[in-house]
């Protein structure tokens, strides 16, 4: 599958996520712990952002100045209707242009539908947008190797891909990144989340 038939696939199902099927606080707890390493709170980009608007609430109360954006054109409407002085974008993140730098960057589950010869590509530009001192969380599939799969379980085919944890964090580091955090957060499931950050390279130097 490629993303654009991914979209189509969730522009099907976006109303699941204003039901009972998907909670509004998953992901929130993993969302302020990465929060916590932000030294500036201006511009934040949720991508796969949904419609639901969780995270576009929670960065907001934060004090950030939010976008969001989707590769599914009806989870961007229902975006709007939610938050309409919001900036969002219909788009697929490998081609989509980062309009600035951003202090903290949201991809949560989202990334892992990109086909797995384009996952390092895409996360290394991703984290290339970040600011100095900006922070991205993600989310992966938590195994050792690289891996992909098709399966239905949300009611629809959706492919997902994984670099394996290895190559992840290989990556992080050539994007110029730090992984600040690692967790399964749904054990014994595969779920992965990391906390990575771009540091600022004027900070931490010894006085010359």
């Amino acid at each position: 599958m490629n993303p654009e038939d991914i979209g189509k696939n969730y522009d099907q199902i976006a109303g699941l996520w204003h039901s009972d099927v998907f909670p509004p606080s998953q992901g929130i707890q993993q969302h302020e712990r990465a929060i916590a390493f932000v030294t500036k709170k201006l511009h934040a980009l949720d991508i796969g952002c949904g419609g639901s608007g969780r995270f576009i609430d929670l960065l907001r109360s934060h004090g950030f100045n939010v976008e969001g954006m989707d590769i599914s054109e009806q989870m961007i409407r229902l975006a709007r209707q939610r938050h309409p002085d919001v900036a969002f974008h219909h788009g697929d993140i490998r081609q989509w242009t980062f309009r600035r730098s951003y202090d903290f960057i949201s991809a949560w589950d989202s990334l892992w539908h990109l086909p797995l010869r384009e996952q390092a590509p895409v996360l290394r530009r991703v984290l290339r947008g970040l600011a100095p001192d900006g922070v991205c969380i993600f989310t992966t599939g938590g195994l050792d190797v690289p891996s992909e799969k098709v399966d239905s379980a949300m009611g629809l085919p959706m492919y997902y891909s994984t670099l394996g944890i290895p190559r992840t964090l290989e990556v992080l580091s050539e994007a110029g990144c730090i992984c600040r955090h690692l967790e399964y957060d749904q054990y014994p499931e595969s779920h992965l989340y990391l906390i990575a950050q771009r540091p600022d390279e004027r900070a931490g130097r010894l006085p010359s």
